[in-house]
């Protein structure tokens, strides 16, 4: 559902929130392998999530990515709809341009559900809340933290 830059961006501001503070700056590469992508392509995603202030980032020798207390607050879809914008929560589950309640696609009825429940629980989630199940070991980003557990 999520594009796969999205889905690293999630990735990343939930790592970056579980891990960084403005005393404790996390690198690109930390990040990068720690959501299991390239650098340069977790630097490009980070870059509209840096000029929405959903996170910071400070450059040189002691630079990094951090989150203050107010951005850890925000929530689940401010970090969608700064990357891939609110497409996924009003385009059509097939794709068409035209599709709407008045002129709906095979699949109207049934996405607009799925795709109405999925904006609630984003609009409802903080970028904390999956933060603090990271921390405690209830959830997971990489392969080898879940294979590590099991």
């Amino acid at each position: 559902m999520f594009s796969k830059t999205c889905e690293y961006g999630i990735r990343a501001v939930i790592y970056i929130s579980a891990t960084g503070t403005a005393e404790n700056k996390i690198g690109i590469a930390d990040i990068s392998a720690n959501i299991e992508a390239p650098v340069h392509f977790t630097a490009k995603i980070l870059q509209p999530l840096v000029h929405a202030d959903i996170i910071s980032s400070k450059k040189g020798v002691n630079g990094g990515f951090y989150m203050y207390p107010k951005q850890k607050l925000r929530t689940l879809i401010e970090v969608v709809r700064a990357i891939d914008g609110d497409v996924l929560f009003s385009g059509c589950g097939m794709g068409l341009k035209t599709c709407s309640d008045e002129e709906p696609c095979p699949m109207h009825d049934k996405f607009k559900a799925i795709r109405n429940s999925l904006k609630t629980m984003m609009e409802q989630t903080s970028v904390e809340d999956m933060a603090v199940m990271l921390k405690n070991g209830r959830t997971f980003i990489r392969k080898e933290e879940l294979q590590a557990h099991e």
